[in-house]
């Protein structure tokens, strides 16, 4: 699960630096494009630093799976918000693909620590 963590946190990275860029270019550039890197970054620095610690593996894990379950809310909940007036514009792509990477991950989180506990090893 670290090195999911990992992945997914450098995929919300990219989807922050890729939004933020594109705002750059077209001259209307926002520091709200950065914010899926910033739960990327956290989740990719929660996966380096339960791989090398073992005994707070699992609090660890668990601390991602709540970044990510926050990132999904978050995301989700703006478009929601605004599902009445929503375009294919590059904020919305980069929220729903946010949402998308976010609830992905919990949803692989949740079977990782359901099959653990299955298995008996915590």
């Amino acid at each position: 699960m670290p090195n999911t963590s990992i992945t997914f946190g450098a995929l919300l990275v990219l989807i922050g630096i890729i939004g933020y860029g594109y705002g750059l270019m077209n001259g209307n550039a926002s520091l709200t494009a950065l914010i899926p890197a910033v739960f990327g970054i956290v989740m990719a620095i929660l996966g380096f630093a339960s791989r090398s610690n073992e005994r707070m593996r699992k609090h660890l894990m668990h601390a991602a799976v709540v970044v990510a379950l926050l990132g999904f809310i978050a995301a989700a909940g703006r478009l929601v918000m605004k599902a009445s007036e929503l375009t294919a514009s590059a904020g919305v792509i980069s929220q729903l693909a946010m949402a998308i990477i976010c609830l992905l991950f919990v949803t692989l989180a949740v079977k990782s620590f359901g099959d653990a506990r299955r298995s008996g090893s915590s």
